[in-house]
């Protein structure tokens, strides 16, 4: 080899060996617990302060270790969990989770608690906790404590751990750092060798899980074994006293200290097992609610203190169960009949089943059930003369006995009888007839003119009369009356009768007679008047005149006559037909009267008139109203009788007016933030109605008023200010004047927040602050500066409670005013503070040079990408800390090199509650902006809302109109420093899988299992963690050189998008010796490893590992495999999923006789599809010979591309996801029945499925030996293959290179050159080495 080849070579070999060691020490498979026999574990661990959350870290990955040496499950060994420090808790029992999973994901999620030591008190508490029947704790199995401390306990630990031993609990001590060893031997079991382990760091916890886990699991298995010795079982079992539902159960007692005895018993042809539990000293039970005629097996158990001897077994057959006797059906009706029957002994109930008997089609059956105290039943909703069949069974619990049956018909319906009519009259008719059973329902009356052909129908119900109304006067009506029963009508009984007619009115009369009119009256004659006719005429003769009134006067003024004259008067009703009564005649006399009133006085005015007038009167009158008079005014009335001869004595009389009165008790309610009511007592005088009004006295404002009437005397006034007192008058208004006011005070209720205060006042910004209006629907915040008119103005929620107000001008005054507001919009006086702005800085002499910019970091060189920061600005935060923030994000995007279109751009969002943009990704095209854009954010402050505020970047953000660029990485930091209070895992999921790059920061009491969701994969790039912000600069470097290798157009070889399936499976080289029936040889090249699948393997993972979430909806499987001389001509599954019975779900077939592949799924609508492909090329997979196989399969359709070229496409219908209770299975033959069978013989190198289409057509398939063209590129591809899996993030990159020499325009060409950069990692001390590959080099 010359200089150049072999430095090359021995650079490959350093790297190939660093590859190995990295990938055995990820890989490395752990102890697993063989044995049969099952535990309940308890975990006690330390989480004192002393632990520390990075070393707490290392005690997940511990406990992660240890739980995966056990088969967890709900009826295996099962693991629960307490932390302790000053007070212990339980994190979960040992019933909580039923899987290794989820036990696994819970030691993830445990949170870290801090506290002092007490470990004495934590033995105690799980004692007393942990290990109980209600948490899970089981008899008869092992029971094992594990405790994991740091230091020596603050609290005596001998007497707790003693008592755990006597309660027959396996105690191990695992001390770690500053744990007394001399405490851990005194709390274990013994021997010490194998209970106690002590280490010197957390570090190196992971050095004795395997001796631990053995140390467990041997002594579980010893411990079992010695549970089982120490049991001896009951003995003679006796089965007695035997009937259909019960028998008793009785055995000798079994030796030793039993405290109970279970009883198990069940049909031995199968069902649900049941138990009783009965106390040590007992030896017999009855066994009740049996099913009759059957055989049940029977197990009684010994049941010790801490365990359970083997059963003592027996079988018992029940009786057949009595049946009811003397059925008897009577007292038959149309529609009912009563069922009795004598009762049978030991019957918990009756069911009674009944049903017409018909010719044609069997009628319904109808069930009724009955207590066993209840012999006789009535049946109802019988048809009428049906005959019907009666079944009884006597019922023991769900059993039925045999039937006893009888059949009777029932009885016809019975007709109403004895139809009679009364009070007839020209208009109405009132029927009457005798009921015809007690069971009718209601009765239907129809009736008919006997001439005519319209008949009337009306149910009236459950009477015996009814009055038939607007009848016609003089006519014959036919009437019929049906009974009506649930079952239907009876016949009809059928009569005739003839109305009356009409009557005249009565009792005509006059009155109020005068000089020109009098008044007639009278009485209706009916209630089916329409109108009355009065026609008058003077005797004297004259014309006629009449008028028309309604049916509901009865009385009418004749005006218009001549005094001193005689008049005939004739009434006539006229009813709804037109039909006119008879005339009734009236005759009547005028007469004349005069009366004054004269000298009256009004205290008010001391006026006097003189008011003379004539009124005609009739001669029987004997009072008048006088009206309109003065209020408060004496008058003079004189009266003068009129005779024919001439005028009589006179009369006079003095009478005083009242004075006009006022509204009395004024009273308030309904008081709102924008009304009142107000309410009075009328005046005894009649009134016109009532001024109302009202003016703010707290308040500038004018006087309003308003008017109602006479007959209100309450109000509602609307549209008042808040808080605000106000005065009120009403004011009762007369005909002749108005009456004193009657006052009052009224206040609205306080709409305004209160409390209102500042705080974050910078020089540019400031926040606010205030409490809450519990009726308040939204708030008004306003800011304007003392002096000017820039004002700013926001709406805000009705939850808000503060608000920041940015863009201000330094050392400025301003007065900030909020106003709370209703739904309806009613608005508050404004609550006000004033604040004034911090002074801008001092700006340095001119001699002085200017902060110079941050220099970019070297690898940011290249960064081109659309980067977003997500900061964390809830109240946890605080002030100073989010200073440094603000500082760390200087710093991060000061690192950068070019800002802008042509480089990266940098948008930052802040959210508590809900997220604040505060710059877009367009918004700054220069450093300096930006720079200074970032140091002008101000503190929000709320809660912790991170997924919707991811939603909220995605949404908003990563936008056309945020400034999102086509073609250039979208990266995502989210800093953060507690758990979300909403959920993050969706938005997540959808950020990652939409190809976004996301970090995850976090800090102080962050959830690490949160930020792992957030980030995208793998976690140990994209995930970081600090105790507190002043560790930031510990991440700063490697933060900012992994978002800029992020940012820059490398091809990652480490972003993976998809399934590493051969990792998965154990197919790598540190793995495999531990999978039966697999082999590992040369592959494509000798530093390529192949597996060869025997045919005693079967290889399968459940789906929950593999695919926990189902298949994407668009992927490519991607196969290098090679089939032997020995793989079966019959079709085999080069890898298929299974559900939980077997049944294929999707997969990839090859027939090696039929030479064909083919896929195979279930599709969106449940239906399953398959499409095979055939052909030359396909043909060639069966050669025996490596080939690289993929099947790209999307919505629409499915490519199959055989060495990196397409061969085939078939057109298949969207996929439905998978079920992940099944499994994933490698070589299965096509008509295996079960995992036990044999798979197909076959090489496999490689095995990914990729998240995406598009990976078949650009994958080069390098790893074939035909393809590769130049020993270089052989070298370049093996180093490639060697590090693409496990290289760290520091070891390896790739990028595409630029496009050649730009030439004359033609067809589209091949893709640029690739360049291959790589560098080794330094020892401590050394600087970093590297090298390129080019075709130009």
């Amino acid at each position: 080899l010359d200089k150049k080849s072999f430095s090359l070579y021995h650079l490959f070999h350093c790297c190939l060996l660093y590859d190995f060691l990295l990938y055995f020490v990820v890989d490395m498979e752990g102890f697993m617990c063989k044995t049969p026999a099952i535990a309940d574990i308890v975990i006690l661990v330390d989480g004192s302060w002393s632990i520390g959350r990075i070393n707490f870290r290392l005690v997940r990955t511990f406990l992660e270790n240890l739980v995966r040496a056990f088969s967890v499950d709900f009826d295996k060994t099962r693991i629960g969990l307490a932390q302790y420090s000053g007070d212990p808790r339980i994190e979960w029992h040992l019933n909580t989770h039923s899987s290794k999973e989820a036990v696994i994901e819970a030691v993830k999620n445990l949170p870290y608690k801090g506290g002092n030591t007490l470990t004495g008190l934590a033995l105690t508490f799980i004692l007393e906790n942990s290990f109980k029947p209600e948490s899970g704790s089981r008899p008869g199995v092992p029971k094992i404590g594990i405790l994991i401390t740091d230091g020596k306990s603050q609290d005596d630990v001998i007497p707790p751990a003693q008592s755990l031993k006597d309660a027959g609990i396996e105690l191990f001590a695992i001390g770690v750092k500053n744990a007394d060893e001399n405490e851990l031997k005194a709390i274990a079991s013994p021997p010490e060798e194998t209970h106690v382990y002590n280490v010197a760091d957390f570090s190196v916890m992971s050095d004795i899980v395997e001796g631990l886990t053995k140390g467990v699991c041997d002594r579980v298995d010893q411990l079992d074994k010695q549970i089982k010795d120490s049991l001896a079982p009951p003995r003679d079992l006796v089965i007695a006293d035997i009937t259909a539902r019960s028998f008793r159960v009785t055995w000798t007692h079994a030796t030793g200290q039993v405290e109970k005895y279970r009883v198990v018993y069940y049909p031995a042809s199968g069902g649900q097992p049941e138990e009783k539990v009965v106390q040590g000293t007992d030896n017999s039970v009855e066994l009740n609610y049996l099913n009759s005629l059957t055989e049940y097996q029977v197990a009684v158990f010994a049941i010790y203190r801490s365990s359970a001897s083997q059963a003592l077994r027996g079988s018992a057959t029940t009786l057949a169960l009595p049946s009811v006797n003397n059925l008897e059906l009577h007292d038959i009706t149309h529609s009912t009949m009563r069922v009795r029957w004598r009762a049978a002994i030991g019957a918990t109930g009756y069911m009674i089943l009944y049903a017409p008997l018909t010719e044609g089609e069997s009628a319904d059956e109808k069930e009724v059930k009955v207590a066993d105290s209840v012999n006789e039943v009535e049946l109802e909703g019988l048809s009428p003369d049906t005959e019907y069949t009666v079944t009884v069974y006597a019922m023991y619990g769900e059993e039925a006995s045999d039937p006893m049956t009888s059949q009777e018909t029932t009885l016809p319906l019975i007709p109403a009888r004895n139809l009679r009519f009364s009070e007839v009259d020209h208009s109405s008719a009132r029927l009457t007839w005798e009921s015809a059973s007690r069971l009718v329902r209601g009765y239907r009356v129809m009736y008919v003119k006997t001439n005519g052909v319209q008949t009337t129908e009306v149910d009236v119900g459950k009477v015996t009369t009814y009055l038939l109304k607007n009848l016609t006067s003089l006519t014959e009506y036919t009437v019929g009356v049906f009974a009506i029963y649930d079952e239907g009508e009876a016949e009809a009984v059928t009569e005739s009768f003839t109305t009356k007619v009409v009557p005249d009115p009565l009792d005509l009369k006059s009155s109020d007679i005068t000089a020109e009119s009098f008044r007639v009256s009278w009485q209706h004659p009916a209630t089916d008047v329409t109108l009355y006719r009065i026609t008058w005429t003077s005797t004297d003769g004259g014309d006629s005149k009449d008028a028309l009134v309604d049916s509901n006067v009865n009385t009418y003024k004749i005006t218009g006559l001549s005094p001193d004259s005689e008049y005939e008067v004739l009434l006539a009703a006229i009813y709804a037909n037109e039909i006119e009564s008879d005339e009734v005649i009236l005759v009547e006399n005028t007469v004349g009267f005069i009366f004054c009133l004269s000298k009256t006085t009004n205290k008010h005015h001391n006026d006097e008139h003189l008011l003379c007038f004539q009124r005609t009167v009739p001669p029987a009158q004997n009072s008048i109203v006088l009206q309109p008079l003065l209020s408060d005014t004496e008058y003079k009335i004189t009266l003068i009788p009129v005779y024919p001869e001439g005028d009589g004595p006179v009369a006079s009389q003095v009478g005083r007016t009242l004075p006009l009165s006022a509204p009395k008790n004024l009273r308030v309610s309904e008081e709102w933030y924008n009304r009142f009511r107000i309410s009075w007592d009328v005046p005894p005088s009649p009134t016109m109605g009532y001024r109302v009004v009202y003016q703010p006295l707290s308040a500038p404002g004018p006087a309003l008023e308003t008017f109602v009437g006479e007959d209100v005397n309450t109000m509602l006034i609307v549209n008042l200010l808040s808080g605000t007192e106000y005065s009120v008058k009403v004011i009762a208004s007369y005909t002749t004047g108005s009456s004193e006011a009657l006052s009052g005070r009224a206040k609205t209720l306080y709409l305004g927040v209160t409390n209102l205060s500042t705080y974050q006042v910078r020089m540019t910004s400031v926040c606010a602050q205030w409490q809450t209006h519990r009726h308040a629907s939204a708030y008004r915040a306003v800011i304007q500066p003392l002096l000017g008119d820039q004002k700013q103005e926001i709406r805000l929620g009705a939850g808000s409670n503060l608000h920041c107000f940015s863009n201000l001008k330094p050392n400025t005054e301003y007065k900030i005013s909020v106003y709370a507001q209703l739904q309806d919009g009613t608005e508050g006086p404004a609550a006000t503070a004033t604040v004034k702005t911090c002074e801008a800085p001092t700006k340095p002499p001119a001699t002085t040079p200017l902060p110079t910019i941050p220099a970019a970091k070297e690898v940011c060189r290249a960064a081109k990408a659309d980067l977003v920061f997500l900061v964390d600005g809830s109240w946890s935060i605080g002030d100073d800390n989010f200073l440094k923030i603000i500082r760390f994000l200087y710093s991060t995007v000061g690192a950068l090199d070019r800002i802008g279109p042509d480089g990266t751009q940098v948008a930052i969002a802040q959210f508590s509650d809900d997220a604040r943009t505060e710059f877009k990704l367009n918004s700054y095209t220069n450093k300096e902006r930006l720079l200074d854009a970032v140091n002008k954010i101000s503190y929000k402050g709320g809660n912790t809302k991170t997924g919707r505020a991811i939603q909220h970047v995605k949404e908003n953000i990563f936008t056309a109109e945020g400034g999102v660029r086509r073609g250039i990485p979208n990266v995502l930091v989210v800093l953060t420093d507690g758990r979300s209070q909403d959920d993050v895992n969706k938005v997540s999921k959808e950020m990652q899988m939409e190809g976004y790059i996301v970090f995850a920061i976090g800090f102080a009491d962050a959830d690490y299992g949160e930020l792992v969701s957030i980030a995208s994969k793998p976690s140990d790039r994209h995930v970081f963690f600090v105790d507190d912000l002043d560790a930031f600069q510990k991440i700063e470097e490697k933060l900012v050189t992994f978002v800029c290798e992020a940012a820059t157009a490398i091809l990652f070889v480490l972003v993976f998008l998809g399934f590493r399936m051969m990792e998965l499976f154990g197919l790598v080289e540190d793995r495999y010796n531990s999978i039966y029936g697999v082999s590992m040889v040369p592959g494509t090249f000798n530093a390529f490893p192949s597996f060869h699948l025997h045919s005693n393997a079967l290889l399968a993972q459940p789906t929950r590992f593999i695919h926990p979430e189902g298949l994407p909806s668009d992927y490519t499987i991607s196969l290098l495999f090679r089939l032997l001389h020995d793989t079966p001509e019959e079709p085999f599954a080069l890898w298929e999923i299974l559900n939980k019975n077997n049944e294929p779900l999707a997969g990839v077939i090859l027939d090696n006789g039929g030479k064909t592949l083919t896929f195979f799924n279930n599709d969106y609508k449940g239906d399953f599809q398959t499409v095979t492909f055939e052909g030359p090329e396909i043909k060639k997979l069966f050669f025996g010979s490596f080939h690289k196989l993929h099947v790209a399969i999307s919505k629409t359709s499915a490519k199959v591309f055989v060495d990196c070229k397409m061969v085939s496409e078939r057109s298949i219908n969207a996929a439905g996801n998978i079920t992940t209770e099944g499994l994933e299975v490698l070589g299965r033959m096509v008509r295996s029945r079960g995992n036990k069978d044999n798979s197909a013989t076959f090489q496999l190198q490689n095995f990914d499925i990729v998240c995406s289409t598009s990976w078949a057509s650009r994958d080069k398939c390098c790893e074939l030996p035909g393809l590769v063209r130049s020993k270089l590129n052989l070298i370049s591809i093996l180093f490639l293959r060697t590090v693409s899996v496990h290289a760290g993030p520091q070891m390896l990159s790739f990028f595409q290179g630029g496009p050649g020499i730009r030439g004359a325009r033609g067809d589209r060409g091949e893709p640029g050159p690739v360049v291959r950069c790589w560098f080794v990692l330094p020892q401590k001390g050394q600087k970093k080495s590297g090298s390129c590959s080019h075709p130009s080099v």
